[in-house]
């Protein structure tokens, strides 16, 4: 088994020849006993006698459960936690950034930036994992469990290593199989997948569907308010804490794409979500529940709909009903993981109500682990947007720790890109998402520069294919939205997988995933005067800045705004000339990267050169589908050729 850990072999190589020294008597729980083993498998280091004789000191602390400091004393390193799962952190961050070399001497204090950092397993009990982009699930098949628990240890020690602290491990959308991992023989191997990721200080969650109580056959409703519904879950979730002590708590996604929630009973969902939040309330559970609420019969027809409002116009109003318990977990942008959609409005604006902020390292709807895409450029800049619109700095990095009222419940989250493949990810490349993703939720003020510099070196020690690789996937987002998404335009992809082209295939359908094209010009109108007012949902001077055409940043232009072909850019570009360029150079650059990266052959394992190449390949033959295909979707509307006379199949 292959990439094992971010602790590369070039890193243990430099670090291996240093003695560690772990405090004993303080430290007597599984994750000081695994941090005890980590030094021994990978470094080798002797762990008894004198501590003076070693060159690292990993002590106790008077610190926040969840710190830790490292300083250099003469010629020792002494790294102090407030607890055993931040010195198993601290071991993995010492080493790594002891490899390189950027430690500093001063007594610093490290505190992760949200409290919560987790990964959303989208898996499924037959073992195929939804949006899943790098082979079937390394926990289940056919439904059953693999029972694969060192490749699960290899997973739990990833995740660790790069500061996560908690894994969802079924799908957000339940299916009747995923139902029953709460109960009898399914929840006793769930027990042994906590106990594994336990050791790595990381809690386990579940996914369960709201409507549990009627598909287990014991009830006829799952009516929030009905106290026998309300009593059916606090038998069933006290069984669960009762055999994992350590159980984190569940996910819900409801009234949403089919999945079914308290709407059904005309409850809102505060009713459902804190009916809930009483049931692991007395074994310090939490309910992460998915603000992705929508309604999915929209009719096309009528233009005052707009979906991007459904998140708002549902939770805003909630604001401070929820259970000190609860968390709402939101999607970053106000649609759906789009390759560039504006930060979600609810960040900001609820200053009452526990929080997550959603991303998505799989790639749904940003090139499914074919595409090269860092994702970490879009989430960077996300990330800075201050929701306060300057009247009081509030950016979205902060929101979840100063919007929740209780901080220790909100945070951050992503859905997982890892499969079963040799290299976990499927394209090696999107391993870098992965890394990006723990890194930002432990410093989420972290540059995609800086996350990208540190993942090079630690996969590949070629210092040619590491510049490489830098230099393709500093572009490689912005290459990605140039022949995909002209201006914030959105899901003009294929409905049925999701990848590759497909102009009008979501136009008439009924998820309010709409562009608008017409002979007229392009774009939604989001605007207070004219369109949905989606626009004034944002605090500050954010809503005058979306809703003025003249100030709306291009980039954005038609999610807030439908603009005429012929209408100039800010750097003086008409709209169709801009799209025309944009999807001509994107589609250049995807064959740049092939030519780049195939200078580095013979430079690293045959399989891993093979595995980017292909994948290359096909986003190029990706990339020239989309370029022709937007293009002459827009020039047989506009009518307007090619300032530059290139090719368009009109």
């Amino acid at each position: 088994m292959t990439d094992q850990c971010w602790l590369s072999p070039q890193l243990i190589a430099q670090v291996q020849s240093l003695r560690f020294w772990v405090q004993p008597g303080k430290l007597e729980d599984l994750i000081s006993t695994n941090l005890r083993n980590e030094i021994v498998m990978y470094f080798h280091s002797t762990l008894a006698g004198v501590p003076a004789e070693a060159d690292v000191l990993m002590t106790s602390g008077q610190l926040p459960d969840d710190s830790f400091t490292i300083e250099q004393k003469q010629a020792q390193w002494v790294v102090s936690a407030g607890s055993t799962t931040a010195l198993l952190h601290a071991f993995y961050f010492f080493a790594l950034h002891y490899y390189l070399g950027d430690l500093s001497s001063a007594r610093t204090v490290h505190r992760p930036s949200q409290a919560l950092r987790m990964l959303n397993q989208w898996d499924n009990f037959d073992g195929s994992i939804e949006r899943g982009y790098a082979g079937r699930s390394i926990f289940y098949a056919n439904n059953h469990f693999i029972g694969d628990y060192a490749r699960i240890t290899m997973y739990a020690r990833l995740m660790s290593s790069i500061g996560l602290n908690g894994i969802v491990l079924n799908n957000v959308n339940v299916h009747k199989e995923e139902t029953f991992f709460i109960t009898g023989e399914k929840l006793q191997r769930i027990k042994d997948i906590a106990a594994i990721f336990h050791r790595f200080g990381i809690k386990i969650y579940l996914s369960v569907n709201f409507a549990a109580p009627i598909q287990y056959g014991d009830l006829a409703t799952a009516d929030p308010l009905i106290p026998a519904v309300a009593e059916w879950w606090q038998r069933k979730l006290a069984d669960v804490f009762r055999l994992i002590p350590n159980f984190g708590g569940v996910l819900v996604k409801a009234d949403s794409e089919g999945q079914p929630g308290p709407y059904t009973y005309h409850r809102n969902h505060a009713e459902g979500a804190n009916m809930l939040a009483k049931a692991v309330a007395p074994f310090g559970g939490i309910v992460i529940w998915r603000a992705f609420v929508y309604n999915s019969q929209q009719d096309w027809r009528d233009r005052s709909q707009d979906r991007a409002r459904a998140a708002y116009d549902t939770f805003g109003p909630l604001d401070g009903q929820f259970a000190q318990n609860v968390v709402l977990q939101i999607k970053f942008g106000p649609i759906d993981f789009q390759p560039c959609e504006p930060v979600q409005p609810l960040f900001g604006a609820l200053r009452r109500t526990n929080q997550i902020i959603e991303f998505q390292a799989s790639q749904e709807y940003t090139g499914q682990a074919i595409d090269a895409n860092f994702l970490m450029t879009q989430w960077e800049q996300l990330m800075a947007f201050d929701t306060r619109g300057g009247d009081e700095s509030l950016p979205l990095r902060n929101v979840p720790r100063r919007c929740s009222p209780q901080p220790e419940f909100s945070g951050i989250a992503a859905v997982s890109n890892i499969g079963r493949d040799e290299n976990w990810t499927g394209n090696k490349l999107a391993q870098s998402n992965l890394y990006a993703f723990g890194r930002l939720a432990w410093q989420s003020d972290i540059t995609g520069q800086q996350v990208l510099q540190e993942w090079q070196r630690l996969t590949f020690a070629d210092g040619a294919v590491q510049a490489v690789v830098g230099e393709m996937l500093t572009a490689s987002n912005q290459v990605y939205v140039d022949y995909t998404a002209p201006l914030g335009v959105g899901f003009m992809v294929r409905a049925q997988t999701h990848y590759g082209p497909g102009p009008d295939d979501y136009e008439f359908d009924r998820w309010g995933t709409y562009h608008f094209a017409d002979r007229y010009g392009v774009g939604v109108d989001r605007t207070v005067l004219t369109g949905s007012g989606y626009s004034r949902l944002y605090s500050g001077s954010n809503a005058a800045v979306y809703d003025n055409l003249a100030t709306c940043p291009d980039a954005l232009l038609l999610f807030f705004h439908h603009v005429p072909y012929d209408y100039r850019l800010h750097d003086g570009q008409t709209l169709i000339q801009h799209i025309y360029n944009t999807h001509f150079s994107g589609c250049q650059a995807v064959t740049q990267m092939i030519s780049r990266w195939q200078t580095c052959a013979g430079r690293l394992p045959e399989t891993e050169y093979l595995n980017v190449l292909h994948r290359l390949q096909a986003q190029a033959k990706n990339a020239r589908e989309w370029r022709d295909q937007i293009n002459t979707f827009f020039y047989r509307f506009a009518g307007i050729p090619d300032s530059q006379g290139r090719t368009i199949y009109a």
